[in-house]
């Protein structure tokens, strides 16, 4: 049902991120080890990255397999950047928005993805459609749970939400709506990764005061990986990770935290 990746450190090839791992993102797009629902993520790709001294980051999309993709191959092999956000996806359902529909999805400075689907979409999410204003529910990018959820999660970071309340509360308020839903969310500004864990696997690596990774999977056998309890909110800088439960109010989150 996808995997993701988010990245913030020392600037790196995306290459080194996404290709070079022995079960890299490019790998797990056709052999996903941990994932629960679906088994080759070949619906589409995209990756976002931050250049230095520019806010609004850089994206490349394709509606095929990344595999397929020599341009992707080439680039990654020579794009730099400290902070990542990319993804492979696995569609719930065949739709004509082509690349449109694939993640990251951005807008101003921040890049989003869902891995996973919301249960009984579309009808499940009508209730919902009341949170929107007219005009964001008719720019929506793509006819999919995805582009709406982050419909939802964009409208609360426009009216003033951190990164990590905006995603707990939407995660909360759609497991209310359609509580069968996977709602595996990433969301970074090039300076903060939030995530949520709530039906599929996710994972972080954090060297503390020099680089993090948050990822659906490890891409590696490095010891350092840690796994993220289900129903669980993430919060992770360059310095560390926070994990707080989703069960209390994500607006005031006990948080501990992880090294």
């Amino acid at each position: 049902m996808c995997r993701h990746l988010a990245y913030l450190g020392p600037e790196e090839p995306l290459g080194r991120l996404l290709v070079e791992p022995p079960h890299s993102l490019v790998r797990q797009s056709w052999e996903p080890q941990r994932q629960r629902s679906g088994t080759v993520n070949a619906d589409g790709f995209g990756v976002g990255w931050y250049a230095p001294g520019d806010p609004v980051p850089a994206r490349y999309r394709r509606a095929g397999p990344i595999w397929a993709d020599l341009s992707f191959t080439d680039l990654a092999r020579v794009v730099r950047s400290g902070a990542v956000l990319a993804a492979v996806r696995d569609a719930t359902a065949a739709t004509p928005d082509g690349e449109a529909a694939a993640a990251p999805f951005a807008s101003g400075r921040w890049l989003f993805s869902h891995n996973g689907a919301v249960a009984g979409w579309p009808d499940s999410a009508a209730p919902l459609v009341s949170e929107l204003p007219p005009v964001e529910l008719l720019s929506l990018e793509a006819r999919t749970d995805s582009a709406f959820v982050w419909a939802l999660v964009l409208h609360r970071l426009r009216s003033g939400d951190e990164l990590d309340q905006a995603l707990g509360e939407t995660v909360l308020q759609l497991a209310g709506a359609a509580p069968a839903s996977r709602l595996n969310l990433l969301l970074t500004d090039g300076t903060t990764i939030a995530a949520t864990a709530w039906g599929d696997s996710l994972w972080y690596r954090t060297e503390p005061g020099r680089s993090t990774v948050v990822a659906s999977e490890p891409y590696d056998d490095d010891p350092h990986w840690q796994e993220v309890p289900d129903r669980t909110l993430l919060t992770a800088s360059r310095a560390g990770v926070l994990l707080a439960p989703l069960e209390e109010p994500a607006s005031a989150p006990s948080k501990e935290p992880c090294t």
